[in-house]
């Protein structure tokens, strides 16, 4: 079989054709992402770990344009309390939020700017409009050259139908919105969609691009946070819609970015013409060999329990197993399932990253 590129090998698998081997990419983390205590175990790490490690194509494996997908013009942050442990701030946007001083994950937010159709109509005049030319970068003509010549596959991003909405909302807002107010969340959801597609049709007419990639987190250890039925009537027209451009401009793979236990999730994903999903947590009960039997032209990333990284060679070396058989499946490109913990160790991140190496450079893939 000709030897192919990270490419067309990222396209063929997840598409359920025939390809030489299964790309090894990173998954998580950005270019030369590492924690810094590893550069006291190797020094240099954090500028290459990428060639030191043989991860191949760009960013997690592969890339993303730096089109603002977001909302934009927010006001500079406003500070409305400061104590010795945290900031409360107003983020610009409407957005009240807590963080701890100490620059981890853990922020809490007060309140959110989309509270009802008014604070909706004003919020999408003011932070989302497609039409604003700062969404595309000053190089952007440089970067389309580029990609001309690239070997790596390129996503269009989008926001997330439930993770957008979310972002606006909060979680609990926006439940309780699917029953009391459900017009409201149809145009949250719809207008977003429709300006995520406004802004990838300026892309698709001077770039191809092989995936488009939705983030979604709509999901925790008991499964979706919302129902089968919820999911049809609000999320599935826009995804239809997604899945229409998406066959229009040749792009196969539609990607779903969800923690949490999607299993169930995965057939509504499907059904909606969601391809690809990922990253399959396995602490959170995702049973990723279950779930390609049970959805034979489904495609997954992810799927190897990231915390067998600070448990040692023995926890790893069963990860590595497991990878092995998923790849027989076909239509699964390995990977953590999620960022790499604080706790793991260079020395072990090495040891896993250089054992699915080998298992990626020899297994052959069940497409």
């Amino acid at each position: 079989m000709t030897i192919m590129n990270t490419r067309e090998r990222f396209v063929r698998v997840l598409t359920g054709e025939r390809v030489d081997r299964v790309p090894f990419m990173k998954i998580f983390g950005g270019d030369n992402a590492a924690h810094p205590a590893w550069e006291q175990e190797c020094p240099g790490v954090m500028k290459n770990i990428d060639a030191l490690l043989g991860f191949e194509g760009t960013y997690r494996g592969w890339g993303k344009t730096p089109v603002a997908m977001d909302p934009v013009g927010f006001g500079p942050p406003r500070i409305i309390e400061e104590t010795e442990t945290r900031i409360t701030r107003d983020r610009g946007d409407g957005t009240i939020e807590q963080l701890p001083k100490g620059g981890d994950y853990h922020r809490h937010v007060l309140e959110w700017p989309i509270k009802d159709r008014r604070s909706w109509e004003e919020y999408k005049v003011r932070y989302l409009d497609p039409e604003v030319p700062q969404r595309f970068p000053d190089n952007w003509s440089e970067l389309v050259a580029r990609y001309r010549d690239r070997d790596y596959p390129l996503q269009l991003t989008h926001g997330g139908v439930y993770g957008f909405a979310r972002e606006v909302m909060g979680d609990e807002n926006l439940c309780l919105a699917f029953y009391d107010n459900p017009e409201l969340v149809h145009d949250l959801m719809t207008y977003y969609t429709d300006f995520a597609i406004a802004l990838w049709e300026k892309q698709v007419r001077e770039v191809e691009f092989d995936l488009i990639e939705c983030w979604e987190d709509m999901a925790s250890k008991n499964g979706s946070l919302i129902s089968p039925g919820t999911f049809r009537k609000f999320l599935r027209p826009c995804y239809e819609k997604i899945s229409a451009f998406a066959r229009k401009h040749q792009i196969k793979i539609i990607l779903v970015d969800s923690d949490g236990n999607v299993n169930e999730l995965t057939a509504d994903m499907e059904d909606s013409g969601v391809t690809t999903m990922y990253p399959y947590e396995v602490l959170a009960g995702c049973n990723l060999a279950a779930v390609l039997d049970r959805h034979p032209k489904f495609s997954a990333i992810g799927g190897l329990r990231k915390e067998a990284m600070a448990e040692g060679k023995e926890a790893i070396n069963a990860e590595i197993a497991k990878a092995k058989l998923l790849i027989k499946k076909g239509r699964y490109i390995p990977g953590p399932d999620h960022f790499v913990l604080s706790n793991v160790t260079f020395a072990n991140y090495r040891y896993f990253m250089e054992k699915l190496r080998d298992v990626v450079m020899t297994t052959p893939c069940g497409n």
